[in-house]
């Protein structure tokens, strides 16, 4: 389709407030979930630290350019080394299967979708325009 050429429709109002309102819910749960999902990630991603550290120890004896430092103030000896390996040997990281809502972020859509739910509410029109729809489309 050619940029520029504008797609003229009209949608039921009622058809975007239900998906609308149904959006909200979903940003409502995945809000309150993300507390346990980011309990159940770090939890996953500690065991994958554990799991990589004695995957390096175990190839030890392969280390390559190995650098220490020596922090007398808090006697801590850091020990830098480098493994060459096949991408299969490695590890797999966990990955965030969600996304992670800032509390402003998670304010500023709930206050967006709220009101334009209510503004849709008080219309008499059956349909929404293509440029209101455009407003609010971003959250379907």
């Amino acid at each position: 389709m050619a940029r520029g050429k504008a797609i003229s429709v009209k949608i039921a109002t009622p058809k975007i407030i239900k998906a609308l309102e149904a959006r909200l819910d979903k940003l409502e749960k995945d809000y309150k979930a993300q507390e346990a999902n980011e309990a159940k990630y770090n939890k996953a991603y500690k065991a994958w630290q554990k799991e990589i550290g004695e995957w390096a120890m175990a190839r030890w004896s392969k280390a390559e350019d190995i650098r220490t430092n020596y922090r007398s103030w808090n006697n801590q000896l850091n020990i830098d080394f480098n493994l060459t390996t096949k991408e299969a040997d490695f590890p797999t990281e966990p990955q965030k299967e969600y996304e992670f809502i800032h509390v402003s972020t998670y304010r500023d859509m709930k206050q967006e979708l709220e009101n334009a739910i209510r503004i849709l509410k008080m219309t008499d029109e059956e349909t929404v325009s293509t440029s209101t729809y455009n407003a609010v489309a971003q959250y379907l």
